[in-house]
């Protein structure tokens, strides 16, 4: 008999004990559910970590109502830039031919 054969003799009956309705994920089903709930964890701290970094500007034709007035509800100054300013910007920026790829 090869190694193969008397494994699958041995092993065989011992199937046939189981119980079908008491089986259970056991110690290996815990261990993957917990490693990937931490991959998981992992991820999402990364995206926070990089969604923290985006500069993320809002158009000009969207900005809210507090740029009509000049300022903001606390009276701060706004740094949200006008139509007139955004119209500005573009003249000067390069035309997308001209710039460097």
């Amino acid at each position: 008999m090869s190694p193969t054969q008397t494994t699958l003799v041995q092993v065989l009956p011992l199937a046939k004990d189981l119980d079908e309705n008491k089986v259970t994920p056991g110690v290996l089903g815990f261990v993957v559910f917990a490693l990937i709930g931490a991959a998981v964890w992992m991820l999402m701290k990364s995206m926070n970590k990089h969604m923290r970094r985006v500069d993320f500007e809002e158009p000009a034709g969207t900005a809210p109502a507090a740029a009509a007035t000049g300022g903001t509800a606390d009276g701060t100054a706004d740094r949200t830039a006008t139509a007139a300013d955004a119209r500005k910007a573009e003249a000067a920026a390069p035309a997308p031919s001209e710039r460097k790829g």
